[in-house]
């Protein structure tokens, strides 16, 4: 069954991408009036490069996670298997 999930998986990794992409651009929008620096750019600010970065790496985290687990929900709701584990293994 966890073969199954693979293309459910792909899907919504994508769907998450766009979204978290476009929550970002939203909420740098709301901090500053220029586009949000890139490593590739040659003069940036350190501290705002930093900023950008810790802001868009938690923000694609948050959407994949809850993206992927919404997709599990879904899917199990659908064919009756959770595709993953059931809970963490303990430490």
């Amino acid at each position: 069954m966890k073969l199954a999930f693979v293309p459910v998986s792909i899907v919504s990794g994508l769907v998450a991408g766009q979204l978290a992409k476009k929550l970002f651009d939203f909420i740098w929008g709301r901090i500053d009036d220029e586009d949000a620096p890139q490593p590739k750019h040659r003069r940036i600010a350190l501290p705002k490069l930093a900023l950008a970065l810790v802001i868009e790496g938690a923000l694609f985290r948050l959407v994949k996670g809850f993206t992927d687990h919404g997709a599990r929900q879904g899917f199990a709701k659908a064919t009756g298997s959770w595709p993953g584990e059931e809970e963490p293994e303990p430490a």
